[in-house]
């Protein structure tokens, strides 16, 4: 597959889960890229690291509620593998970084949260917590993946409740 229709198809499930998060009440943001100082950078340690980019953001007001949310459609892979999100990395490494390193997670969340704050998008009781959002999952690994997630407090969504989700938009429409 070309990379430019790879791409087209990230793009449009990126759109149809931001659409679902919308009419859910959320105010989403996408490839959001979270500014570590060095300071942070050394905690995490990684001096050099670049940016974090979280894929997408999505703040729900009523709940105070800032999902920070990797949105993964994998097409032609076969998809997030539960081994991938069980690791456990001191210095952040992988693809699942946020969810594998927990001082990487505490540091970016953290500077998040501080970020958001300082412009006014976010406060000091707003809740943050962490998410996968998954088009592809390997398989049979779904429940599995669901039970680790719920474990740590995590948000997933796995490929049957994206498709469930828009069922039921299809529905109401």
């Amino acid at each position: 597959m070309s990379e430019q229709r790879l791409m087209v198809g990230v793009d449009k499930f990126e759109n149809i889960v931001a659409l679902l998060l919308e009419e859910e009440g959320y105010w989403v943001r996408r490839g959001f890229k979270v500014s570590l100082t060095q300071d942070e950078k050394r905690q995490i340690g990684k001096t050099s690291a670049p940016k974090p980019e979280i894929d997408m953001l999505a703040y729900h007001h009523g709940r105070n509620e800032l999902l920070a949310l990797e949105v993964k459609a994998y097409q032609d892979t076969p998809g997030v593998k539960l081994a991938q999100m069980q690791e456990v990395h001191e210095v952040p490494t992988g693809r699942f970084k946020l969810f594998t390193s927990e001082v990487y997670r505490r540091v970016v969340l953290a500077r998040l949260l501080q970020d958001l704050s300082a412009v006014g998008m976010a406060d000091a009781q707003t809740q943050v917590r962490l998410g996968l959002i998954a088009g592809k999952v390997n398989q049979g690994q779904s429940e599995a993946l669901r039970a680790h997630m719920q474990e740590q407090d995590w948000l997933f969504w796995s490929p049957d409740d994206v498709k469930a989700k828009v069922a039921a938009r299809s529905v109401q429409a």
